[in-house]
């Protein structure tokens, strides 16, 4: 019998399989361990505060025999993650990534830099959508409708909570997640000079048409 995939919630079990994920798509949605002599960086970043400081809103893709193969990760109150990321998550993170002495200087010290500045996630532009969100999904499991029931999950959760709508930044030149997110009822905000990245966000409302 083929085994039946489901989303659950994030279980403490599932943290190994959660950090491979990311590390596994985090290059512009490729896989990053060719691009970094510690890609550890990426799980220590954008998932692994997720699912230790907002655990409720952590949920992932299960292929049917407990193991994570995809997982969406959201924060409910933007501002008020990144003072819990700085003030209760970066400590211990700062031990295995200290911060460079000077301006970053190599891809692992640009990603390290962007551990060690949680501020930067106070986008004045995105005030309006007040919760962020991560997703990822290994590459066997794209394409198959896993993202968009993912997606439905989380803004569901925080629709539950009354947050009105939430935003993500994306690295621009990942194409393939531009489209998804496209189809998914995402827009762009428009921020002045947003770097590598375009900010897109929706609102928490009309589910029934992810």
């Amino acid at each position: 019998m083929t085994p039946v995939t489901r989303i659950r919630r994030y279980r403490p079990g599932d943290r190994a399989a959660v950090e491979d994920i990311c590390v596994r798509t985090a290059h512009e949605g490729g896989d990053s361990r060719p691009h970094y002599k510690d890609p550890a960086v990426f799980p220590t970043t954008f998932a692994i505060p997720y699912v230790v400081l907002e655990p409720d809103l952590a949920f992932v893709l299960d292929d049917g025999a407990g193991r994570a193969v995809g997982y969406i990760l959201g924060a409910a109150d933007t501002p008020r993650f990144v003072e819990d990321f700085r003030t209760k998550w970066l400590p211990s993170a700062s031990e295995r990534h200290p911060e460079p002495a000077g301006p970053p200087g190599t891809p692992d010290e640009a990603m390290i830099h962007l551990l060690h500045h949680p501020e930067r996630m106070l986008v004045p532009e995105v005030a309006a959508y007040p919760a962020h969100l991560h997703i990822d999904l290994l590459p066997d499991w794209q394409g198959k409708g896993h993202g968009r029931a993912l997606m439905r999950t989380l803004l569901g959760a925080l629709q539950d909570k009354g947050v009105p709508a939430a935003h993500l930044s994306m690295v621009t030149a990942n194409i393939r997640a531009r489209a998804f997110y496209d189809r998914l009822g995402f827009h762009k905000i428009a921020v002045p000079d947003p770097g590598p990245v375009t900010y897109l966000g929706r609102t928490t409302k009309d589910l029934d048409a992810l």
